[in-house]
């Protein structure tokens, strides 16, 4: 899977998250709301994928490190709720100890669930076209 692809689909994911973590909230999910609670970490997010990408371009032989694979996952996912906490509460905003747990759960299944999700689905392939 191309970066652009895998990258729209981290974002998509955080989208979500903020969506439906201000509506288990009962506040308003307008476009404005969801920007204010999303933009933390979608930040987190694109650096995660800069690293990541980095980290794939110093060793390209590693496939470890492929948008779509698990490993490159879980240094997004890292970054995402790291980077996203830290500039929660660099902006004057608040990270409660169970939002920091529950934030790093659902974005880590998420983040982490699509890329397994899509493994299988090539591994699938590939033993059926072979």
């Amino acid at each position: 899977m191309k970066l652009p692809l895998a990258f729209a689909i981290d974002l998509i994911i955080v989208l979500v998250f903020a969506i439906v973590g201000r509506s288990s909230h009962a506040e308003s999910i307008e476009v404005v709301g969801v920007g204010l609670t999303a933009w933390p970490f979608l930040v987190g997010a694109a650096v995660g994928t800069l690293v990541a990408l980095l980290w794939h371009r110093l060793r390209p032989d590693n496939q470890a490190a492929a948008p779509a694979a698990l490993a490159a996952g879980v240094v997004v996912w890292l970054c995402t709720v790291i980077g996203g906490i830290a500039l929660r509460l660099a902006s004057g905003d608040t990270a409660e100890t169970p939002f920091v747990i529950v934030a790093t759960i659902s974005l880590g299944v998420l983040l982490l669930g699509w890329r397994a999700g899509y493994k299988l689905i090539c591994r699938a392939r590939h033993a059926t076209a072979g």
